[in-house]
């Protein structure tokens, strides 16, 4: 199914989702609203990574924190369900992998608690409208990304390397890349690197950790933002008992306008 054919309201295609008629990466999806990476964590473990996000929000900006046990995000996306309206979720037990699912309702908790953190798809609408070409939209793929050597700053029982998405932008572009992005920092803002990849970890540009491999043309430049999956990494990194997330690039649309977030 193509972007083109598809719903572009919040509601609507989260009812799409929920219904397991769209699946797939949803860079483009709903454009001027926010996308969401989602965490959720037990009861017992909340403090800790809310702690996180507070002392990491260039990768962890929390949008919301829904209570224990309710799957409803009210202030981001009243009459939404978090067990089945995101396209596709990673189930990580003790820091390892053990499933990717399109709906998590037979694996849900009440002592469950859910984070949702800004995604920098949220803000790619207004880098169109400033003439910001991005090759993964042109393409119909997802974004690179990549686990770096640089380190969050731990709390509890969190802590590891940050991941990064990237975007190549051409150099002509980049100052007004910069300005545009830094408007949006519940988003992740402004890039934290502009540049040579191995300065953040990153041995080859066209072997990302998650998502597509983007090719980096004569005249661009590799630009990398903090990225929403950064709690992935810090949950194979910490090893906590239970940790679920939406898949990368497969994001929970809200109700949230982009513009709700800009800041002048």
């Amino acid at each position: 199914m193509q972007v083109k054919s598809l719903p572009t309201t919040p509601s609507e295609l989260r009812e799409l989702i929920r219904s397991r008629e769209f699946a797939e990466n949803t860079a483009g999806m709903a454009p001027g609203y926010v996308q969401a990476n989602l965490a959720i964590l037990p009861r017992d473990l909340a403090f800790d990574f809310l702690l996180f996000c507070q002392r990491n929000p260039k990768p962890c900006p929390l949008l919301e924190v829904v209570e224990a046990g309710s799957t409803e995000p009210r202030q981001t996306a009243p009459g939404a369900d978090l067990r089945t309206d995101a396209p596709r979720y990673r189930i990580y037990e003790k820091g390892s992998l053990v499933d990717e699912t399109l709906d998590i309702s037979e694996h849900w908790r009440d002592d469950f608690v859910s984070f949702l953190l800004g995604c920098s798809f949220s803000f790619e609408t207004a880098m169109e409208r400033s003439g910001i070409p991005l090759r993964h939209l042109e393409a119909g793929t997802n974004v690179s990304m990549f686990i770096t050597n640089l380190q969050t700053v731990p709390a509890g029982v969190f802590s590891g390397p940050m991941v990064v998405s990237m975007r190549p932008i051409p150099k002509d572009k980049l100052v007004r890349t910069v300005q545009v992005t830094s408007r949006f920092p519940g988003v992740h803002g402004a890039p934290i690197h502009i540049g040579d990849p191995g300065a953040i970890g990153i041995r080859d540009i066209g072997s990302p950790d998650l998502g597509d491999p983007l090719e980096i043309r004569d005249g661009e430049v590799p630009v990398f933002w903090a990225c929403g999956v950064t709690p992935q990494a810090v949950a194979m990194n910490s090893k906590p008992s239970l940790m679920i997330t939406h898949s990368p690039g497969h994001m929970f649309i809200t109700d949230l306008r982009d513009e709700d977030l800009a800041v002048l």
